[in-house]
């Protein structure tokens, strides 16, 4: 830890905690045990770094809770929330006030404020706008298996369940993509865009399924 006296710093159970020298840490901070901090990561006022957690070259805001989580050349903004169970990659950057979920990669991109992305998504090689809405299960789909691409979002866009955005792709500001879309093409400011096979029903035919799998 850094040389100079931290006021009001508590450390749960130091046995273990790891802090490397080069770290820097501000005032009212709180670290819980299994933690480890390396490199040349800052601790901001007021932080608190829950159990589990792995930080790397990472800046961690004032008043932010990281959960459980791994942060690698990463910037967290002020009163951000991560994790549990998040993982964010080099040059994940979140603004103040964003919230990042459980199992969800940032990586390469920035979340803008007040932005949620709050489970099981995949954000990479992006900008994401302010008071954005990233689903559940949305993935920014942003390689080809040669080239890497890239994904604009815009403020104030809501991102179903379940998203697939392929890169190059633009999506202005206040845009709803519906849950279970694959979006291929650019997205204009206040466009409702749905892409889903329809629904087929076979009626009283589940019967026949039930019975070949039975005892699987």
């Amino acid at each position: 830890m850094k040389s100079k006296k931290v006021k009001n710093l508590v450390v749960k159970d130091k046995r273990s905690v790891f802090i490397d020298k080069s770290v820097k840490i501000g005032n009212n901070v709180t670290i819980y045990e299994n933690n480890r901090i390396e490199g040349l990561s800052v601790i901001s006022d007021g932080a608190v770094i829950l159990p589990g957690c792995y930080i790397v070259d990472t800046f961690v805001g004032t008043g932010s809770t990281v959960n459980h989580s791994q942060a690698e050349k990463a910037i967290i903004g002020d009163n951000c929330s991560v994790g549990p169970f998040a993982r964010l990659r080099p040059n994940a950057e979140l603004e103040s006030d964003v919230k990042i979920g459980n199992f969800v990669e940032i990586k390469n991109a920035k979340i803008g404020k007040g932005s949620k992305v709050s489970h099981l998504a995949y954000v990479g090689d992006a900008v994401v706008g302010k008071n954005c809405n990233i689903g559940c299960g949305a993935i920014f789909v942003n390689y080809n298996g040669k080239t890497k691409s890239k994904t604009i979002v815009g403020d104030e866009c809501f991102i179903g369940s379940n998203c697939n955005l392929i890169a190059p792709l633009n999506i202005e500001s206040k845009s709803y993509i519906c849950a279970g879309t694959t979006v291929t093409n650019d997205v204009k400011t206040d466009d409702f865009v749905i892409g889903r096979v329809r629904q087929e029903v076979k009626e009283n035919r589940a019967h026949e399924y039930l019975k070949e799998h039975k005892g699987e």
